[in-house]
């Protein structure tokens, strides 16, 4: 006995069939159905639905630009004292580490004893020659003025005599010698006078500010680094990874050597690799949803933040870098889980759907066999959103008709 087959969309297979097992055909095209029990014609019903079209992604948990943070040291030295430990939470500020600090102190204080020492030199040039020294170079340069006084009336007494011939000619000429003299004192004490008065010259005092500056520099510069000696966290976070012990030596160079690493929590994202068929589609600022193997019945949320430009290309394969921002994960999430992401394109609510497998193509155009009493017709519609195996239709079909899903014959290998 020949086995007659029913196909999908074909009216000339339902023409050649039976009368008997067209009618049970056409019974079964209007029972709402996922398969009929006799497996002839599975029909749905057209009905509402609210629509998600999303991508699908594989990625990974990682940390933030600037929340995973390896923490240093900037000065070689014996380290005196680790506070941390893996898994311990630290805030901003506080201690992880110290390093033996008695030789950066000890130049601290020489550097400190020297700013001091050009400090008092600056105020020995400003203040400039004591009072008492002044008062001496006053009383010298009287004294001396006292005596070019006299020598000079001296002089003049001797020169009067000579003039009248009560004196000799060599008395005048001592008189003479000694006013020279007396004005040459006189001379010199003024000079040693205003030496005292003006001791220093603005120059002087120039250069006695720049070496207090000098100093000052110097000091500054052994705080700062005597400070390098105790390691503090930059960030708050989890202490991921410690890679030196206490008692340990370590030494500064070019780069600073890892004494921890730090992970802010509360700052993670996740970067999904999304197939470049997909990456065309995809948005700043629209939501996604994600779930870890650790735990699988958690949905955790989020939101786009970037798409990379430049592909990443695997066996063949093409995908491009997504961020997405974790909006609230509670802790619960570390750095490197596996993500199975799904990005939200759009959603439209209260929309008429059928399932994507009742769509057909013919003649270039998408139909739909629409169950009618004694068969079912091809109907062409116009189709919209897809997501979630639901199609949305825009026209051609109305609310409760039913359209074919299958065809299927016992036996039937579709």
């Amino acid at each position: 006995m020949k086995t007659t087959f029913l196909f999908v969309g074909r009216r000339a297979a339902l023409s050649a069939v039976a009368t008997a097992v067209l009618g049970a055909g056409l019974y079964l095209a209007v029972r709402p159905a996922t398969a009929p029990a006799n497996g002839t014609i599975a029909s749905v019903p057209v009905t509402r639905h609210t629509l998600r079209s999303t991508v699908q992604a594989t990625g990974v948990v990682r940390a933030v630009t600037g929340a995973e943070v390896k923490v240093g040291a900037r000065v070689s030295g014996q380290v005196a004292h680790l506070y941390a430990n893996v898994g311990d939470t630290v805030e901003k500020g506080s201690r992880i580490a110290s390093i033996d600090d008695r030789d950066l102190r000890a130049r601290l204080a020489r550097a400190q004893a020297d700013l001091a020492a050009a400090k008092a030199q600056l105020a020995i040039v400003r203040r400039g020659a004591r009072d008492e020294e002044r008062r001496e170079a006053h009383a010298v340069e009287q004294q001396a003025q006292a005596e070019a006084e006299l020598a000079r009336v001296q002089e003049e007494r001797a020169a009067t005599l000579v003039a009248r011939g009560f004196g000799a000619a060599e008395e005048l000429d001592r008189a003479h010698r000694d006013a020279r003299v007396a004005s040459a004192k006189l001379d010199s004490a003024a000079s040693r006078r205003a030496l005292v008065e003006t001791r220093f010259l603005p120059e002087d005092v120039a250069l006695a500010e720049a070496r207090v500056a000098q100093a000052q520099a110097v000091v500054d510069e052994a705080t700062a680094t005597l400070s390098f000696t105790t390691i503090s966290a930059p960030i708050s976070g989890v202490i991921a990874q410690v890679a030196t012990q206490q008692g340990e030596t370590v030494s500064a160079g070019l780069n600073a050597p890892t004494f921890v690493t730090l992970i802010d929590l509360d700052r993670l994202e996740v970067a999904a690799y999304v197939d470049e068929v997909d990456v065309g589609r995809i948005k700043r600022g629209e939501g996604a949803t994600f779930t870890v193997d650790a735990f699988p019945d958690v949905e955790f949320n989020g939101t786009v933040t970037a798409v990379y430009p430049r592909a990443v290309v695997q066996s063949n394969v093409v995908n491009y870098i997504t961020t997405i921002r974790i909006e609230d994960s509670e802790g619960r999430l570390k750095p490197d889980m596996t993500a199975n992401v799904s990005i939200n394109l759009a959603e439209r609510k209260d929309v008429l759907a059928v399932p994507d497998r009742t769509l057909r193509r013919e003649g270039g155009k998408t139909v739909v066999h629409v169950a009618k009493a004694g068969g079912h017709e091809s109907r062409l519609v116009r189709v919209g959103l897809r997501g979630g195996g639901l199609t949305e239709i825009t026209a051609g079909l109305a609310e409760g008709e039913r359209v074919v899903v299958a065809e299927t014959g016992k036996g039937e290998s579709k």
